[in-house]
């Protein structure tokens, strides 16, 4: 499911940069406000700066990144360009155009920057000099592009775009303009939150004198796309160091077998021969993320081994481009891979991996072929770059969002560099983030963090939330989100419990796994072990609990109100699963409900899918008692809104408190500011109502 989100327009924010001298005036600066409280707002948390896309200049010398600001009151988000010295704090601004600027990337020799701008129109590549200067369009691509990488020895550029390759009902029926449908033949006709009426191709140009010429679709005619949807970016397509050659990810698979099938290749392009082969034919599962060795002679990939599974180990695999061989490097760690980076000397590939709800730094080394742990603490570390110098990465906590640093890879130690959100953070007090071992009702460990209120005081007793994770695989870690916020729920005076159950990453791939088939099973258990033994603390509640989650979260909630007992006194589901049987034939990608649940519900000599169905919350709601908060939005194509509209309908009819908040216009999530903020004021007057008033 990987499901993996803002005060009034008075407040609007001005960033005073750390130690930035600069006096220039971006398309979008808010003032910085003087706080009256030092609590969390809804505004607040959504006028952080977004840092994103940050790269290192060839001479290392120099950070490229951008931050988004998001306009409240005009309901939108801007993002402009800046670079940060790499050896200071000080930082500039390069674009301020009034639109959004993304795709940001060094060109090979350093002495320009492309980046990806909407100014006239359609997104196109345009370029600029480090100091500002000389920024001009070099594309003019019909339609716009969605992403572009420049080819090493800059003699061309691949970029991405969406292409037309089947007809529609107008080609079919061009005396009909004005009608307004789709023939539908085989699945996978919408996916995540679009219709599927075009692909995303590949295309390569040749680039000479700051001009594309001589555009090629090397994909034409083909019926899939690259990078892959609904998540893959550019991070999925790479050029060989001598620009000879492009590798991409793409699952060569339409229909029925798309749905079905996670099993995604590397496919390698040659600019001589115009011919493309698979170099990962054979592996069934998911194959992403290609990364040459800088001296030409390695593929780093990330790799999953079974087919229909999207939260299989991933892996780090190698082959050896000179003599076909490919190594299993991970073999021996049971953990997972992501972000992968090589060295300068092609000698060693750093990584992030989560262990124990903390994302931290690793390193490979070929030889002798060892793995090492780099940092440790109470943080995600989301990116790593190597340099001579050292080690450049974006960290994030539960209680700070995303900035830059400078680590140390021998000692892990990390030095701030960006601060962009220093005045605000100044000015707001977080609670205390805890990490606690909990017994299970097998007899485990299963770590769970407590976030206080701030100025948390022991003597007084909480309401308490359980936070419900969903994924179903997704990670508890310290990650900071911009609508399901531990902080923002602690500035409410909640006490919060976030378990790492059963079914989640960084405990090994037995905790992993033994949530498939096994839905309303032993993480269910965990869920109650945890909330009940926190309910023991003298600062705690127990006549005012609530439970609260997104995706499997939300199922997660359905399915608790159904068995709880009367631990708890409200819910909130997000976008949850209500009827699994509904679910099956509604969803998008079907290979999930074939693994997760076991198959369709049709096959009654599947005992797994069987337990799946007889689980199905819809089944338990004759036992729902208490008050529940429904959130579903209508473009969400993974769990279909009509999921949420049963569920309000069912509490309706039998006279439990209920109320349905629904977003015609979002999706999974919850994207927009004042869609964003609604969300959070909902959420804790729905909660304040039954928790603190009753």
């Amino acid at each position: 499911m990987k499901s993996v989100n803002r005060l009034v327009p008075a407040l609007l924010i001005l960033i005073t940069f750390m130690g930035c001298n600069q006096n220039f005036t971006p398309a979008y600066r808010p003032e910085t406000p003087r706080l009256a409280s030092d609590r969390m707002t809804p505004e607040v948390l959504w006028s952080f700066g977004r840092i994103g896309g940050v790269s290192l200049s060839p001479d290392q010398q120099n950070i490229l990144f951008g931050i988004s600001y998001y306009n409240i009151k005009e309901n939108r988000s801007y993002r402009d360009l800046y670079l940060l010295p790499a050896d200071s704090g000080n930082f500039r601004e390069l674009t301020h155009t009034g639109v959004r600027e993304f795709n940001e990337t060094w060109r090979p020799d350093g002495e320009k920057i492309g980046y990806l701008s909407s100014r006239s129109g359609t997104s196109q590549i345009w370029e600029i000099h480090p100091d500002g200067t000389g920024n001009r369009k070099i594309s003019d691509i019909d339609g716009g592009i969605n992403g572009f990488i420049y080819a090493p020895d800059m003699k061309h550029i691949a970029f991405i775009k969406e292409v037309k390759v089947e007809p529609d009902v107008h080609d079919l029926y061009p005396d009909l303009p004005k009608s307004n449908a789709r023939l539908i033949d085989d699945l996978m006709y919408r996916h995540w939150d679009r219709w599927v009426d075009t692909y995303s191709h590949i295309f390569i140009a040749d680039y000479q004198n700051g001009k594309l010429t001589h555009v090629k679709d090397i994909m034409e005619g083909e019926p899939w796309e690259s990078p892959m949807r609904p998540f893959g970016g550019m991070e999925q397509i790479t050029w060989s160091p001598d620009g000879s050659k492009l590798v991409y990810t793409c699952r060569k698979k339409k229909g029925v077998d798309y749905t079905l099938s996670t099993n995604s290749d590397l496919y390698q392009y040659d600019l001589s021969t115009g011919k493309t082969v698979n170099l990962t034919e054979g592996m069934m599962g998911y194959d992403i993320n290609p990364v040459f060795s800088p001296d030409g002679r390695w593929l780093a990939w990330e790799s999953m081994e079974r087919e229909g599974y999207e939260s299989d180990k991933n892996r780090l695999f190698l082959k050896n481009l000179i003599t076909g061989d490919k190594r299993y490097v991970t073999k021996n760690f049971d953990q997972n891979v992501a972000g992968l980076a090589w060295s300068g000397n092609s000698q060693s590939i750093y990584f992030i991996s989560d262990w124990h709800a903390t994302e931290e730094i690793y390193r490979y080394d070929l030889k002798p072929d060892i793995i090492t742990k780099i940092t440790s603490g109470v943080h995600d570390y989301s990116l790593v770059i190597p340099a001579d110098s050292g080690l450049f990465a974006v960290k994030h906590s539960m209680s700070k969002p995303d900035e830059i640093y400078k680590v140390d890879p021998s000692t892990g130690e990390a030095v701030e560099l960006s601060f962009v959100n220093k005045n605000l953070l100044d000015q707001l007090q977080m609670g205390r983030v805890e990490s606690r071992w909990i017994t299970t009702t097998d007899q485990k460990q299963m770590k769970v963090w407590i976030i206080y209120p701030p100025h948390f005081d022991p003597s007084k007793k909480y309401p308490t939330l359980l936070y419900c994770q969903g994924g179903p695989q997704g990670t508890v870690s310290q990650f900071w989100s911009y609508r399901w916020n531990f902080q923002m729920m602690a500035a409410n005076d909640y006490i919060i419990v976030a378990p790492n159950r059963r079914g989640l990453p960084g405990f090994g791939q037995e905790w992993l796994e033994e949530i498939s088939g096994d839905y309303g099973g032993q993480n269910m258990k965990d869920y109650f072990s945890a909330i009940d033994s926190m309910a023991k603390e003298p600062f705690v509640d127990e006549n005012r609990l609530g439970a609260v989650g997104a995706s499997y979260g939300g199922f997660s909630v359905y399915w608790i109100a159904g068995h709880h007992n009367g631990r708890f006194k409200a819910f909130i589901a997000h976008d949850g699963m209500f009827n699994f049987e509904g679910e099956y034939l509604g969803t998008d990608e079907m290979w999930f409900p074939n693994w997760d649940l076991g198959g369709p519900f049709w096959d009654s000599n599947n005992q797994t899918a069987m337990r799946s169905y007889a689980n199905s919350p819809h089944r338990f709601v004759q036992l729902w008692d208490t008050p529940i908060l429904v959130i579903h939005g209508q473009k969400d194509y993974r769990i279909p809104v009509e999921q949420g509209m049963q569920a309000f309908n069912a509490a309706k009819l039998l006279g439990v408190p209920a109320r349905f908040l629904y977003f015609p216009e979002e999706n999974h999530w919850v994207l927009s500011p004042q869609d964003g903020i609604l969300w959070q004021r909902v959420f804790f007057n729905w909660l304040d109502r039954w928790l603190k008033n009753n």
